[in-house]
Formats: structure tokens, C-alpha cells, sequence
């Protein structure tokens, strides 16, 4: 399996040179069907463009290929590159992003258990103490500690998308009228 820390630290300076924040490496499915996921963002839109996506993945492509010419492949086996925004109900993967995201509703599953939940549910309420707080629905705070995070997203809500409004609402008049005919 790829080493994620590795890859990270190759793609990071890839992203920061086109503008971008990276917000998630991550390689799923199995050796015959890998696929290496990037999800980077605009710091002043927390989104990509089509274009940004294409530019960051020719960068990272390129990089790899030099590494692999190189003898020094990070990935020992075929692969797909899969580079996007990270969407709507984006994956928190830094601190920030849950004092970023507070007051919008996500799903937070630990490693391990804590006072017998796996998973927290709720509106997120910040950072307090170095600590993600989040808010359930009985109106409980909890605060986490970071590193025990296994997974974190925010859930799709009325909330979520009127706070999100798309870079470009170009030919969207268009996908309207063929849904209605």
C-alpha cells in the first residue's frame, strides 16, 4: 500500500504552486483497481474550477512520472488520479476546517470509542481548547480531541447550500430546462 504521508508531502507543494490548499490525499480500492484520490481548494472560494482540477492534475502527474523515471515510484502498482473540489458535504481533514465549518451539521466517527459512542452527530461548535466541539441533537457539547478523528463530514442541509453558492451558475439555466422537459 502507498505511503499517504509521502504522497501528501509530494502533492502538497504541487497544489501551493497553483494557489491551492490541499484538503485530502487518500488511495482506496485494491492493488488491480487503486485509485489515488486529491481533494484541494481555493483558499478565498473552498472550491476548483474544472480548469484547477486539470491544472493540479498534470502537476501531480508529471511529478510521479519524474519519481518513476527516476526508479523512485511512491505507488508500486497501476493506479487511477482522481482530482476534484472537495464538494458540498466536503470531509473535514484539518482542524480548521471545523471552526471554518461551525454552526453546519456533520457526521464525526472516531478510531475508537469515547464514553461508549464511536460516532457524533450534531452542529459543529469550533474548536474549544485544541478540541473539536460539536453540539447533538439534545443540545450536548462535545468536545474531541483531533487525532482520535477517524473520519468527519459535513451532512448535506438547507443550511450547507444556501452558505454555498457554486463559482459559476454558467449553463445551469440550461441543465434546468432538461430536467423539466
Amino acid at each position: 500500500m502507498a505511503d499517504i504521508a509521502a504522497l501528501t508531502d509530494l502533492i502538497e507543494p504541487e497544489a501551493r504552486a497553483l494557489g491551492f490548499d490541499l484538503v485530502r490525499v487518500k488511495m482506496f480500492g485494491g492493488t488491480s483497481d487503486a485509485t489515488l484520490q486529491v481533494m484541494a481548494e481555493r483558499p478565498d472560494t473552498r472550491q476548483l474550477t474544472i480548469d484547477d482540477c486539470a491544472d493540479l492534475s498534470r502537476r501531480i502527474s508529471e511529478r510521479l512520472d519524474e519519481l518513476e523515471a527516476a526508479g523512485r515510484d511512491p505507488i508500486d502498482h497501476a493506479y487511477r488520479l482522481e482530482v476534484s473540489s472537495p464538494g458540498i458535504d466536503r470531509p473535514l481533514t484539518r482542524l480548521q476546517d471545523f471552526e471554518d465549518w461551525k454552526g453546519h451539521e456533520a457526521r464525526i466517527t472516531l478510531a475508537e470509542k469515547i464514553d461508549g459512542r464511536k460516532q457524533f452527530k450534531g452542529d459543529l461548535a469550533g474548536i474549544a481548547d485544541g478540541k473539536v466541539a460539536i453540539t447533538d441533537t439534545t443540545g450536548a457539547v462535545h468536545a474531541i480531541a483531533f487525532d482520535a478523528i477517524e473520519d468527519a463530514k459535513l451532512l448535506i442541509t438547507n443550511r450547507l447550500i444556501a452558505a454555498t453558492r457554486p463559482l459559476s451558475t454558467e449553463g445551469a439555466d440550461e441543465f434546468e430546462a432538461e430536467e423539466q422537459d
